[in-house]
């Protein structure tokens, strides 16, 4: 008996990992009660064990119904349905179980809450048939029944629901703020768990397909204070993990980005989620320069039935292979159809047939690029394109219009806080300077570059900046201007920490300055050095 009710207890503080032990114990021992088995199956569900949490609701069904309980045997009839709804091969069962959740309800004749859950889950089949108005109407029907009996979870997904609708509908700033009004519910704990994750994960798909950057950032670092609350809570699907993951790739966190990506691959128990999984993980080893990894990810991805681009495509071009890179990106845009799919097919397009000394087909995927973002009013877009835009007049020579685009995908970067993204444009402003013959300037922006990908781990490009830096220095002959900022310094005795202190810059960035230095005066030493500079009266 303590042990029945240390579950629950354990349920009742949201120690699903806990509850769910003790309860399966308590059953091994006793069957137990529908009541609880309604608690063993949400626990097991919170904690990712879906078969668990599927038998256990279907004992609990079978249980209320011998009770003479239709109403609440109606209850585990619809989560049943709901549980097994996402999964493709299922979808017969899960329909079952909501025609029995109907039927019951019929037979009991009695208003409750539960109609209000049917309701949404024929909207959300009219949803998927595109049948928006009804879908659209068939919400409101569920959000105003879980008013009428205060159930706040259903409230949630029923706003939830619209808003995806009205998204469907092409209203995204009404569906948008839907949306928001459901996270806001979830975030402040008025939902219960399992319909927070289910809240949570289509909120970020969401944000995912409008390239909605900043509001997936902000949903996602509040439901990780959420989850910190909660820390047996594993129920979030594999899609919404992936989500996460590439949330935080984009603001820069890629060690967090990684675990996630490889916690996905490492839960993946139902098919559809490993194409995305695999792609995700893929990507991130491409940035971090692990190319080994990331071939044999993007061949799980496709082998899963995700296409590989433009991701594989930008490993070879890593990896030395335009030719190759070339190849598979124009084969991707010609097969690729979908306005959001082409969308980083374009932008890639551009980077590698550059590389590939293909300007007129880079300038067509920028100017592809920019008509769509000029129907968005996405800053990511916008940055891409501008990005893009930039690159292309860079290549014909017109270093001026080029650095008006740069300048501006740089400020909407930064207000995005997508570091690499920041780098990458900056990398390009630190061409245009040069191209202008503003040696310093140019300096300025491949070091700022080179900062943020030292710091982020992306060694193809941090190799990348360091490889233009020496190119710079040998069509100069000369000492750029922070060379002769790090040269005065190496003359007053500065090691290389106190020059990265003192300049604001890594430990890395300063050893490479003190290595041209070295090589471009033919100096074998620190103190060579130093005499160079009072030589030369660079110092007094």
């Amino acid at each position: 008996m303590s042990s029945l009710a240390d579950a629950r207890e354990a349920f009742a503080r949201h120690a699903w990992a806990d509850a769910f032990r003790t309860f399966q114990a308590t059953d091994a021992d006793a069957p137990l009660a529908p009541d609880d088995l309604d608690r063993l199956s949400t626990a097991a569900a919170l904690t990712g064990d879906h078969a668990a949490a599927v038998a256990a609701r279907t004992r609990a069904h079978a249980g209320y119904v011998d009770r003479g309980d239709l109403v609440r045997a109606a209850n585990c009839a619809f989560w049943l349905g709901f549980l097994i709804s996402n999964r493709p091969d299922q979808q017969a069962q899960s329909g079952g179980w909501f025609a029995r959740a109907r039927r019951l309800l019929e037979d009991a004749g009695t208003p409750c809450v539960e109609q209000g859950w049917l309701i949404g889950a024929a909207a959300h089949q009219r949803s998927l048939q595109n049948d928006l108005p009804a879908a659209y109407a068939g919400f409101d029907e569920a959000r105003d029944v879980g008013r009428r009996f205060h159930d706040r979870d259903l409230v949630a997904l029923a706003t939830y629901g619209q808003g995806r609708v009205l998204l469907q509908m092409n209203r995204p700033a009404e569906g948008i703020g839907l949306l928001d009004e459901a996270m806001v519910a979830v975030t402040a704990g008025d939902v219960g768990p399992l319909i927070a994750g289910v809240v949570y994960c289509g909120v970020i798909s969401a944000c995912h397909e409008l390239f909605d950057l900043r509001r997936a950032h902000e949903w996602t670092a509040a439901m990780q204070r959420w989850c910190d609350a909660q820390p047996d809570l594993v129920a979030f699907r594999v899609q919404c993990v992936i989500r996460r993951s590439e949330v935080l790739q984009w603001h820069g966190a890629w060690q967090h980005a990684l675990d996630e990506a490889a916690r996905a691959c490492a839960r993946l128990t139902f098919p559809p989620d490993a194409p995305a999984a695999y792609y995700q993980l893929a990507e991130l080893h491409r940035l971090r320069g692990e190319f080994a990894q990331a071939d044999d990810a993007y061949r799980r991805a496709a082998q899963a039935g995700r296409p590989p681009s433009p991701g594989l495509p930008l490993l070879r071009l890593s990896q030395g292979q335009t030719d190759a890179s070339a190849t598979a990106i124009r084969l991707a845009l010609h097969e690729v159809k979908s306005v959001r799919a082409r969308v980083l097919l374009l932008a890639a397009a551009v980077e590698i047939l550059l590389a590939a000394h293909d300007p007129s087909s880079a300038e067509r995927a920028a100017d592809e690029l920019a008509d769509i973002a000029r129907s968005s009013d996405s800053p990511f877009l916008h940055a891409l394109s501008s990005r893009a835009t930039g690159a292309v007049a860079l290549d014909r020579g017109d270093a001026a219009t080029a650095l008006q685009s740069l300048r501006d995908a740089a400020t909407a970067w930064q207000a995005l806080d997508a570091p690499y993204e920041f780098a990458k444009t900056r990398v390009l402003i630190g061409l245009a300077y040069r191209q202008l013959r503003d040696d310093d300037g140019a300096q300025l922006e491949l070091d700022a570059a080179a900062e943020i990908f030292d710091r982020l781990g992306a060694a193809p490009d941090a190799a990348r900046v360091a490889a233009l830096t020496t190119e710079g220095e040998r069509s100069e002959g000369s000492l750029t201007g922070r060379e002769v900022e790090v040269l005065r310094l190496i003359a007053t005795g500065a090691t290389n920490r106190a020059i990265a202190a003192r300049l604001q810059i890594s430990e890395k960035t300063v050893a490479r300055h003190v290595s041209n230095i070295f090589t471009k005066l033919d100096l074998p030493s620190r103190a060579a050095a130093t005499a160079y500079a009072y030589e030369h009266k660079l110092v007094s």
